[in-house]
C-alpha cells in the first residue's frame, strides 16, 4: 500500500510503499477515504512528543472497513466509518464504563501505532472504538471531524455542561478553537472569541462568534462587560500559560474552565491564578478527545445541519503531498483551515 512515513524526528516524511497492515483478531482494517492534517501530527514528526520510529502519521480518518478480524462480530466489509483518535483497549474499566478516552493502555494512530497517512490503517478493539457514519456525512466531513471537532464537542458538553443561553469564551481560533466556537453556536450559546490574530478574529466571527477581543491586560474585564459577569464556560484552546490564566480570569462565579490546548516542554507547568478559583468556586477540567460511544450526539448535530463542518477545511490535497503540508504546518503564514488528505 502507499503510505507517507518519517524515519526520523524532522526528516522530511516521504511517500513510500509499505506491507498492508495485518488484521487484529479483536479490530479491523479501515480503506482510508480522507485523513485530517492535524498539529498533533506536526509536534509528533518535529519529536515534541516522541513516537515509535518509523511512523505513519494521520490520526482523522474516514473511509469503510476493508478487512475484519475473526473476533468481530458488529461489524462488515463495506460499512462507512470513522474512530476516534485515542481507542481503548476494550478490557479495563474505564472502557467498560464508556471512558475510552482515559483507557491506560490505549492506542493512538500515528502515535502507538502506524496511522492514517495510508491507504490502509488499522482499528483495534473494533466493537469499542469503530463508530459508524451516517450516509449524510462525505468523507472530507467526517475527517474533519477528527480530533479537534470531536474535542470541542466534548470539552463544550461534558465538562463545560455548556447550556443555550450560556456564555462560552474560546481563547484561540485555531482548529480547536473555531470547532468549539461552531459547537457552541450550535448549542445555542453566546460565543465570545479571543486571538491575537486579526484574521482569526474574522474567521471565528464568521463561523458564529457574537464577540471578538483581541488579548490584553484588559481582557478579563473587556468580558465581564461584554457578557454582564463573566462567562459560564471558558476554553483554553492555544495551550500556553498566558491562556490558561486568561481563561481563568474570564470566568464568573462557579464557571468552568476547559484546558484543551496542550502544554509541551517549558509550559508543562503553568502558574494557575487559584484565588479566584477557590474565591469563586471555579471548576477546572482537562478534556482529551471523545470516546466512540459519545459519537451519535454530535453526528447529529452535523446531520442535521446545525453543525457543518467542512467549513472548517481550507483546502484539499492528495496523499503525496501529505508530507509537504505535515513539514510547513509551522510556517510564518500557513493555509487558514484544516487540511483535509483525499485518497
Amino acid at each position: 500500500m502507499r503510505a507517507v512515513s518519517y524515519s526520523r524526528y524532522g526528516e522530511h516524511p516521504q511517500l513510500v510503499e509499505r506491507p498492508a497492515p495485518r488484521c487484529p483478531a479483536d479490530g479491523v482494517v479501515v480503506r482510508v477515504e480522507a485523513t485530517g492534517v492535524c498539529r498533533s501530527d506536526w509536534h509528533a514528526w518535529r519529536g515534541h512528543d516522541p513516537v515509535p520510529l518509523p511512523m505513519v502519521p494521520g490520526h482523522e480518518f474516514a473511509g469503510t472497513v476493508h478487512e475484519v478480524g475473526a473476533d468481530v462480530r458488529g461489524w462488515r466489509v463495506g460499512q462507512r466509518v470513522t474512530a476516534p483518535f485515542v481507542q481503548g483497549c476494550g478490557r479495563c474499566s474505564w472502557c467498560a464504563a464508556g471512558e475510552a478516552q482515559v483507557c491506560p493502555d490505549q492506542q493512538q494512530p500515528g502515535f502507538t501505532r502506524d496511522g492514517s497517512f495510508a491507504e490502509l490503517v488499522v482499528v483495534t478493539a473494533a466493537e469499542l472504538n469503530l463508530v459508524a457514519l451516517p450516509d449524510a456525512v462525505d468523507p472530507v466531513s467526517a475527517a474533519a471531524l477528527g480530533c479537534r471537532v470531536a474535542t470541542a464537542h466534548r470539552a463544550l458538553t461534558v465538562h463545560g455542561r455548556l447550556a443555550a443561553g450560556q456564555w462560552l469564551a474560546v481563547h484561540g481560533a485555531g482548529g480547536v478553537g473555531l470547532s468549539a466556537v461552531m459547537i457552541g453556536r450550535a448549542l445555542g450559546a453566546r460565543v465570545l472569541a479571543v486571538d491575537v490574530s486579526a484574521a482569526a478574529r474574522q474567521r471565528a466571527s464568521e463561523l458564529g462568534a457574537e464577540v471578538v477581543l483581541e488579548p490584553g491586560e484588559r481582557l478579563a474585564e473587556q468580558v465581564r462587560e461584554v457578557t454582564g459577569g463573566g462567562a459560564h464556560v471558558s476554553v483554553d484552546a492555544v495551550g500556553a500559560p498566558a491562556t490558561v490564566a486568561a481563561s481563568v480570569h474570564c470566568l464568573r462565579p462557579r464557571g468552568r474552565h476547559v484546558q484543551v490546548g496542550l502544554l509541551l516542554g517549558a509550559d508543562a507547568l503553568p502558574p494557575v491564578p487559584m484565588g479566584p478559583v477557590v474565591a469563586s468556586e471555579l471548576s477546572l477540567h482537562g478534556s482529551h478527545g471523545m470516546a466512540a460511544v459519545d459519537y451519535p450526539a454530535l453526528l447529529e448535530l452535523v446531520t442535521t445541519g446545525a453543525l457543518r463542518p467542512a467549513e472548517l477545511v481550507g483546502r484539499v490535497v492528495g496523499l503525496a503531498e501529505a508530507g509537504d503540508v505535515l513539514a510547513t504546518l509551522d510556517a510564518p503564514q500557513p493555509v487558514p483551515g484544516i487540511t483535509v488528505v483525499r485518497l
